[in-house]
């Protein structure tokens, strides 16, 4: 059944809240935390219903309202994927920087929903990029889950797009052990490094691992090492599935011509901070666009 909130009195000073009942319990809505993991703020901003969301502001509920694992409501409509939702509580004064007890901010949320809506409003609002919890983070949450125009705008905001967290890896190395193409693609393109992954575990070892033929191509254009050994001595050869794609794709590579070196070496130099300034260049536009793989 569903629970029934009813305001039971209004408080005559103006620093206290309305009490309500809510499943029977009496609550201030400062303190909705300690009596239940959610409360219809949540619920509101979680399903995307703007009208009841600003009804329940309006009743007295106090748009931080937080659960006893520390989820706000703007966590819930940035995990919804509600652009409308995320918006009205900022606008209200919403913390952008609430963490959860896992670590989890309302940008993280976004990211794992795929709103670039969210994230970008999120990141309009000053917040914080960077993560202080390893599983928690917002660009490995978009590389893994395959959101490419929302790993996009945290690069474009300054994210760092070689950041090696333990246990996850690069955002690279998240991407390919989720066989996240399009990420892959991404990362590679603004200048990540295809050598760093997790450890002594490159890319191309999570990439041949998990089957993506496709993503193994991908790492040997951008020069990622075929030979490179991880922590218990073997090659991405040696991990691949015999008579498979993914060892036929790495068995047709020769070795690199000295175009695809120069290019790697080139590359390198700049740095992704200064990939863009290729077209500054005194080049034909024909090896400005060989080196930035267009």
């Amino acid at each position: 059944m569903a629970a029934v909130q009813t305001e039971v009195s209004l408080c005559s000073q103006p620093w206290q809240r309305p009490l309500y009942i809510y499943g029977g319990l009496p609550c201030n809505s400062l303190m909705a935390d300690s009596w239940s993991d959610r409360t219809p703020l949540h619920e509101a901003a979680y399903q995307g219903r703007l009208l009841h969301l600003r009804s329940l502001i309006a009743q007295g509920f106090h748009v931080d309202t937080l659960t006893m694992d520390r989820v706000s409501p703007l966590h819930e409509a940035c995990l919804g994927g509600h652009y409308a939702c995320a918006k009205f509580l900022l606008d209200n004064g919403a913390n952008v920087e609430a963490v959860s007890t896992d670590g989890v901010t309302p940008l993280f949320n976004s990211c794992s929903s795929g709103s670039a809506a969210c994230v970008r409003l999120i990141l309009q609002h000053n917040a914080s990029i960077g993560t202080t919890y390893q599983l928690a983070s917002p660009i490995h949450e978009a590389a893994k889950k395959d959101h490419r125009e929302c790993l996009e705008l945290l690069l474009s905001y300054g994210a760092h797009i070689d950041m090696e967290l333990p246990v996850v890896g690069t955002p690279l190395y998240s991407a390919c052990m989720a066989r996240a193409a399009a990420c892959v693609e991404a990362l590679l393109h603004s200048g990540a490094d295809v050598r760093m992954g997790c450890g002594q575990d490159s890319p191309l070892h999570a990439a041949v691992g998990c089957e993506g033929a496709n993503i193994v191509d991908l790492l040997l254009d951008f020069g990622a090492d075929g030979c490179c050994r991880n922590a218990e001595g073997k090659t991405p050869l040696d991990l691949s599935t015999p008579n498979s794609a993914v060892r036929a794709a790495l068995q047709k590579r020769g070795p690199c011509s000295l175009s695809q070196l120069c290019r790697f070496c080139i590359r390198r130099s700049l740095g992704r901070n200064r990939l863009h300034r290729t077209s500054s260049l005194f080049l034909p536009h024909s090896i400005q666009d060989f080196l930035l793989y267009q």
